[in-house]
């Protein structure tokens, strides 16, 4: 069986007036005597904590056998280089798509895109490969042209991680999506991923901003674990004297 650990929880918020919040899910997929392999990667921000749970489990970035990203964006997407004896897999349409976008004020990477298109560890997905054991690629586009999610069947229970295809809890229930390059072609993905969902009873979903969840005895998604999400601010004279403001759930913090 496949060891899944879930290194950086996915938040299902966006930052009111400072551009991307950019808080993805990372997970973390070791193989017993095989692959150790990541699915999305996060960005800069996201560097300490990342460390830190890759310490806490005694796994070497040199170790990393592969990295696997459901789409180009700056916080999914990055920290790639990170990992350099790692084969980094994403999906044809996708990079397609993201080397011929000219830079703008958009969530493109652009020089992590060149870079990475150029580079000898690349491998290119299409619909339906095996990405690992057990693992296949899926395309859901909307989000970007050439989304990614992955399902993995070299477990108990099944896990979809559906990156941006899927974001939260809220998306998969309303059937509707936020910051998406085609409404409609999202709304078909998010079908796709429901029937795969119903499909093996105890499926797990591991969206791009969320937590874990299963579906309940209704067939409605439910969290798996808590969530944990806070800032800590300095607003007086004395760098002693912190807030913290604790945004895990509406209202947590009054």
């Amino acid at each position: 069986m496949v060891q899944v650990d879930i290194l950086v929880q996915g938040y299902p918020g966006k930052s009111v007036c400072h551009g991307g919040l950019g808080w993805s899910t990372i997970a973390l997929l070791r193989w017993p005597g095989g692959p150790t392999a990541l699915i999305d990667v996060g960005s800069f921000n996201t560097r300490p904590e990342f460390d830190k749970q890759l310490k806490a489990r005694g796994v070497d970035p040199a170790g990393v056998t592969d990295v696997v990203l459901t789409h180009a964006h700056w916080d999914h997407s990055v920290n790639y280089t990170l990992f350099p004896n790692a084969t980094v897999h994403i999906g044809r349409a996708e990079m397609d798509w993201a080397v011929a976008e000219p830079p703008g004020f958009n969530p493109l990477p652009e020089l992590y895109v060149q870079d990475l298109a150029k580079s000898p560890r690349l491998r290119l997905l299409d619909e339906g490969d095996e990405v690992l054991p057990g693992m296949t690629a899926h395309l859901a586009p909307g989000h970007t042209p050439g989304c990614l999610f992955f399902y993995l069947t070299a477990t108990a229970a099944p896990i979809i991680f559906t990156g941006d295809s899927a974001k939260n809890r809220a998306e998969l229930l309303s059937m509707t999506t936020d910051m998406t390059m085609d409404a409609a072609a999202s709304r078909d993905s998010l079908a796709v991923i429901w029937s795969l969902w119903r499909k093996v009873p105890g499926t797990l979903v591991v969206p791009g901003h969320d937590l874990t969840m299963r579906l309940d005895a209704d067939g409605r998604p439910e969290y798996m674990g808590q969530r944990r999400a806070g800032i800590r601010s300095w607003f007086e004279e004395d760098l002693a004297v912190t807030h913290e403001f604790d945004i895990s759930a509406p209202h947590a913090h009054d």
